[in-house]
């Protein structure tokens, strides 16, 4: 077990994936994600990929005819990344019983294979969710309300209504797992900008690295009260780890060791769920030259945190910013956006 040292600053099926308390569902998709790809990335020249593929499960979340194949053949690619989270504290949780998706990230993958870049889209933006047969009529909600009334499906149809941008792929993830996944690598390396603690655990991480095990990195990943910004500052302590795990994933020691690789592609491929169309094989080889140092993390411009709505306390993402990075994205220029708009942690 990797502890923390002082002075150093890491779907199951539907019906167990409802049953799991929400706080072990908060914020670990990508985590999941890049566990599978980047090492992924190794395995498919050993002939094992159908060994991992066949643990993944599928859905029809995109519908059919959306896969274009001279995306995939030549295009910047989009995927959808979702994590759900019980219903538990939300004003209308008794008139929409179920789940909401607490994390909502995209990666864009530029049309030269060679970077990624991470969106996160605020679990709490006020936005347009389209209507959802009798569950909901349409109109203006959380983004993370689309997952409770119409699934990834409606959720994905929310984030592409609210982008502009067509989705090569979506994939659901069980956050449960992050402690055998982080456990599985053996640990990760954190870097805080700030103090952290922990309203489940007591637990206080200074600003500087820590090395976490699996549950503290769950525990760390969990907190959007003990950081600064809130559920932003949650934002940002999922892309620190997202990015120490897809080092970890990415180091020599771990892909030069079959035992510890396939403890690793197991834990990740059983954790996710993914669109039926979904070609995993090619998804490895469209990320094959993207590595850890090129990958971007960026939260959508807000301008409101507290915006009183009928759904209660919500996000209002800039009127300004937001759709120029959404028109970055459609355009493949996040590069140029990020030069005009760097990304700064939460301030305390």
């Amino acid at each position: 077990m990797v502890t923390d040292i002082p002075g150093r600053t890491a779907m199951p099926a539907p019906s167990r994936w409802r049953a799991m308390a929400g706080w072990k569902k908060a914020g670990l998709a990508l985590l999941l994600m890049f566990g599978l790809l980047c090492a992924g990335l190794v395995t498919a020249g050993f002939g094992l990929k159908h060994r991992y593929e066949g643990r993944v499960q599928r859905e029809d979340i995109l519908g059919s005819g959306t896969h274009d194949e001279r995306r995939w053949e030549a295009g910047p690619l989009n995927l959808l990344l979702l994590g759900s989270d019980s219903r538990d504290g939300e004003p209308d949780q008794n008139l929409y019983p179920g789940q909401r998706s607490d994390t909502i990230m995209l990666v864009h993958v530029d049309a030269a294979r060679e970077s990624a870049s991470v969106i996160s889209i605020p679990r709490d933006s006020y936005v347009d969710v389209p209507a959802a047969g009798q569950n909901w009529a349409g109109g203006p909600n959380k983004i993370n309300a689309a997952f409770a009334f119409g699934g990834a499906a409606l959720a994905a149809e929310t984030v592409a209504k609210l982008t502009g941008l067509p989705l090569d792929g979506v994939l659901v993830a069980n956050f449960a797992a992050v402690r055998k996944l982080v456990d599985a690598v053996e640990g990760i390396t954190v870097c805080l900008p700030y103090t952290v603690r922990s309203s489940d655990t007591g637990v206080t991480w200074p600003a500087g690295c820590h090395d976490l095990d699996g549950k503290a990195a769950d525990d760390l990943m969990r907190q959007r009260h003990g950081v600064p910004g809130g559920d932003f500052g949650r934002i940002h302590d999922q892309q620190l780890v997202v990015r120490a795990l897809a080092e970890r994933v990415t180091a020599t020691s771990l892909l030069t060791s079959p035992t510890r690789l396939d403890r690793v592609l197991t834990t990740a491929a059983e954790s996710l769920v993914v669109d039926r169309d979904l070609n995993l094989t090619d998804l490895t080889l469209a990320l094959r030259k993207v590595r850890p140092e090129t990958v971007q993390f960026v939260t959508v411009p807000f301008s409101d945190a507290n915006l009183q709505t009928p759904a209660g306390s919500a996000v209002r993402l800039d009127e300004v910013r937001a759709p120029a990075l959404f028109s970055a994205l459609r355009e493949d220029r996040v590069a140029q956006w990020l030069a005009a708009n760097p990304q700064t942690p939460p301030a305390n």
